[in-house]
């Protein structure tokens, strides 16, 4: 039986899938990017703040601009195992993140939320990572499927350089920050 639906392929997202351009396979911890990501210079790895037990990134791959993630530095998929500290430091981070980018670049809306596991969409589903993506009115248009092009108005060193400057803090996710 057939769905009668439309076949999009998209095989150069495989790369951001496996972390790799060739497409190969990861192995998990050893070159899980996210575990990867805390050890690098913070500006290259565009990581916006850290936190004792998590940190907030740019998303390299961005829907918007804006668009980061905050995630435990502990190699963990599910929600559930997360310490109460990390489920603490994580949602504090989020709501510095919700407000430091409405504060920079004032956004209509957003979208936060997690994929658990691959087939609710989790690309890099064995490292848990929440997605904080700003929202515009009209900032969905056809232009990816029709030309295979995602327009995105800012490059992300420039991105991570406002967010930073800006960062609205709050209540300071823990003594690391």
């Amino acid at each position: 039986m057939t769905d009668r639906l439309t076949r999009l392929w998209t095989p150069h997202r495989m790369a951001y899938v496996t972390g790799d351009e060739a497409g190969g396979e990861q192995t998990p911890d050893v070159s899980c990017p996210f575990c990867l990501i805390p050890e690098g210079d913070d500006a290259k790895s565009l990581v916006l703040r850290r936190g004792d037990l998590a940190y907030a990134v740019l998303n390299l791959h961005p829907y918007n601009p804006g668009h980061l993630m905050v995630l435990p530095y502990r190699h963990v998929a599910g929600y559930e195992d997360l310490s109460a500290a990390e489920c603490a430091e994580i949602a504090a981070l989020t709501q510095q993140a919700l407000r430091t980018v409405q504060a920079v670049s004032n956004p209509h809306a957003f979208n936060v939320g997690l994929n658990l596991g691959g087939v609710a969409g989790g690309s890099l589903a064995d490292h848990l990572h929440q997605h904080v993506v700003p929202r515009w009115s009209g900032d969905a248009n056809f232009i990816t499927v029709v030309a295979g092009v995602k327009i995105i108005p800012q490059l992300l060193a420039d991105t991570r350089e406002l967010l930073v400057d800006h960062w609205v803090a709050g209540d300071q996710p823990g003594a690391g920050s």
